[in-house]
């Protein structure tokens, strides 16, 4: 299967990417019970749209470490994190996709503990290739019900409302 290389990026790039959703969600679970499912050997393992999460590169896990997944079936993406404060906050920026729909592409997770569980905020930040940017700009593609069933299924795992 060929693969198309995405540009890489720093942390920045949450704040400033040309299209950025971002979801605040508070669980009624313990943040060391998010982190886990977020950072843990099946990663995001409750979300329907999303199989094979797997890290290709051995623990502990930091800045560098690298994992595979897929979405809906289709679309693979190599992943590479660029942040990394254990049991806090990670990022990482697609290295390799299989479908060359993006020019930069990457999710943010930040847990923060509260009083009655952990408030989950996950950023996905996008910059399509130029053929894509005017359709992605006017309809909020690709994936806007796609980004919207992954908080759903995180929600539910969780025991959210």
């Amino acid at each position: 299967m060929p693969w198309s290389t995405l540009e890489r990026f720093d942390v920045s790039f949450f704040d400033t990417a040309p299209h950025r959703h971002s979801f605040t969600m508070d669980l009624p679970v313990a943040p060391e019970t998010v982190w886990q499912g977020l950072a843990g050997d099946t990663p995001l393992s409750w979300c329907r749209g999303l199989s094979g999460g797997r890290y290709t590169s051995p623990a502990p896990h930091g800045v560098g470490t690298t994992r595979e997944i897929t979405a809906r079936g289709v679309l693979r993406l190599r992943e590479e994190f660029v942040r990394w404060e254990e049991g806090v906050r990670h990022s990482f920026c697609v290295a390799q996709a299989s479908l060359p729909l993006f020019r930069r592409f990457g999710e943010d997770y930040l847990v923060e503990p509260t009083a009655s569980g952990t408030r989950f905020t996950w950023t996905f930040a996008f910059e399509p290739v130029p053929l894509l940017a005017r359709p992605a700009a006017l309809t909020g593609v690709p994936g806007a019900a796609f980004l919207k069933g992954l908080i759903g299924d995180t929600k539910r795992h969780f025991g959210a409302a």
